[in-house]
């Protein structure tokens, strides 16, 4: 496949599986406290990967749930938030301003607080009560968080008693890495195809829901947008039908990503519109994915990493047809804001 080592992605992969005894130590000892609330923050990307568990965890379990940009968090006076609280933060680079000085934050008021990051030895790690680190680049750090905090999460909601079969669960999840490099290789020739017939698409609609919404907003914002200076609007699909809608013609670029979770219909609602009124729709459908082994009843909490995978395909594509590098940047990073 273009622009993609299997060996590097399975060790990525694999390593964040391997950090499932790490995790279920962590969640023993933070179960312990009696926490009564939930806060998972974030910036940009890291917060997007955040919303579809706080989707699952809301849909699965009755413990309060808080999915916040860190930098909004930080300012607001959540009255939510106490030394009560459990945080999980998430910072590729350990290093994100808004996310490490959320971090401090959450120390000084006395909440217990947990850091998915890729480095050790960094401020967000050097902060945090309990530090999960697995080595990612950009390429596969989606992938590798959605697996920490799918071991993370779950088994939050196991101890709580919402969530009986998390073991079954989890040892699925161990197939996981394999599972995914199979799907990248399903999903490659309609990246592709995307990528060639989009390359000059100066707009695209991006449609999610339930617990691919974060991906819409995210591959909106973080890939289209700030990798590929592509003009990108991210939607709900419920939302979609009280204002979108209207500027939707028929050569309107419409993207939609379909998970398997309750809200489906509400994707189903949207493609039944897109398929009547624009000549430019595209499709990305987790149940188009075998997934073999995963059980039924499982797959719909994996609609979220099903779809970033094949959305990381979509990506290098549209890198090689655009010619313009996933790395390239006019301002973020690069000047003072």
């Amino acid at each position: 496949m273009l622009n993609f080592n299997p060996e590097k992605y399975l060790q990525v992969t694999r390593g964040a599986v391997a950090l499932r005894s790490v995790i279920e130590e962590i969640v023993e000892k933070v179960s312990q406290q009696e926490y009564k609330n939930i806060f998972l923050l974030g910036s940009g990307g890291a917060v997007a990967t955040f919303y579809p568990f706080e989707y699952m965890i809301k849909s699965t379990s009755s413990i309060p749930v808080y999915a916040e940009i860190a930098a909004e968090f930080v300012v607001m006076n959540n009255q939510q938030f106490s030394e009560k609280s459990l945080v999980i933060l998430s910072s590729l680079s350990g290093t994100t301003e808004e996310t490490v000085a959320a971090a401090k934050y959450c120390k000084e008021k006395g909440a217990t607080t947990i850091g998915i990051t890729g480095e050790y030895h960094k401020p967000l790690a050097d902060t945090v009560d309990y530090p999960i680190v697995n080595y990612a680049e950009n390429d596969f750090a989606g992938d590798s968080n959605q697996l920490i905090l799918s071991f993370l999460i779950f088994n939050l909601l196991h101890k709580k008693g919402d969530f009986p079969k998390y073991e079954a669960f989890a040892e699925q999840l161990e197939a996981l890495p394999e599972l995914l490099l199979g799907v990248k290789e399903e999903a490659d020739s309609k990246a592709c195809e995307f990528a060639e017939t989009y390359k000059d698409e100066p707009f695209h609609i991006l449609v999610g829901a339930g617990n691919t919404m974060g991906r819409a907003y995210s591959y909106a914002m973080c890939v289209l947008e700030e990798m590929q200076w592509i003009k990108t609007k991210s939607i709900h699909a419920a939302e979609f039908f009280h204002g979108t809608l209207e500027i939707v013609e028929e050569d309107t670029s419409m993207i939609l990503l379909k998970g398997e979770d309750e809200t489906r219909p509400l994707m189903e609602r949207v493609e039944r519109f897109a398929e009547k009124y624009t000549k430019k729709l595209t499709v990305f459908d987790t149940q188009d994915y075998e997934l073999k082994g995963i059980v039924p009843e499982f797959r719909k909490y994996l609609s979220p990493i099903v779809t970033s995978t094949v959305l990381q395909r979509v990506s290098v594509h549209l890198e090689d047809k655009r010619n313009h590098s996933l790395e390239t940047r006019r301002y973020y990073r690069k000047v003072a804001y």
